[in-house]
């Protein structure tokens, strides 16, 4: 999927509205997946039953547990399917921009507009499971690497692209665009529409490494 698709289906927290026709020619594993991921996005994990679950997938519960042995284990499928998503679009942006690490920097910026304006966009659906879900839950901790994975790798791009505190930059760079997302989520897209203009200017103003 293009960087553009991501536009209308948000990889790391996106609905993905699939027409019943196309959904019936997939496996019924894979309609569950496709129908806990829509259900799970608009109306909270704890809302959303397996009844609601096997309906929309055209399927029943005892076919839901054949290929999920509870509800819990479905939701660990869903973080870590969305996850690994995540993880393919810093992928693909760091595939995609190799002429150097601004420009990598640059690219990212971009995709973080794309999200912040996508009309699908109603939050970070990792962020919004993990309002719900109990520290102990399985889901968390697949929830809590991918957070520090992301953070990890922008430390990593900042230093790369030879900003001074890499770390630091991390920091305030993950908090807007991460409480962005919460913002959308609370109070609609007013203040998060101008978190961007706002990491661009961080991004300009932070001093950087001088070439050797």
């Amino acid at each position: 999927m293009s960087i553009a698709q991501e536009k209308d289906l948000r990889s790391a927290g996106g609905s993905e509205a699939v027409a019943e026709g196309q959904l019936a020619l997939k496996s019924p594993r894979e309609r569950i997946l496709i129908a806990a991921r829509d259900l799970f996005y608009r109306h909270g994990v704890h809302a959303v039953g397996v009844e609601a679950i096997a309906e929309a997938a055209l399927t029943n519960k005892m076919t839901l547990y054949r290929h999920f042995k509870s509800k819990d284990e479905l939701i660990v499928t869903y973080v870590q399917q969305l996850a690994n998503e995540g993880d393919d679009v810093l992928n693909r942006i760091l595939a995609e921009n190799t002429e150097s690490p601004q420009k990598q920097v640059d690219a990212w910026v971009g995709f973080v507009e794309d999200v912040l304006t996508n009309k699908l966009e109603r939050g970070c659906a990792l962020a919004n499971a993990a309002v719900e879900l109990d520290t102990g839950h399985p889901a968390r901790a697949v929830i809590e690497a991918y957070k520090q994975r992301k953070y990890d790798r922008l430390v990593g791009l900042f230093r790369a692209a030879r900003y001074r505190d890499p770390d630091l930059l991390a920091d305030e760079v993950f908090l807007l665009f991460e409480g962005a997302r919460i913002s959308i989520q609370c109070g609609g897209k007013g203040p998060a529409s101008r978190v961007v203009g706002m990491l661009r200017g961080l991004l300009s103003s932070r001093p950087r490494l001088v070439e050797a």
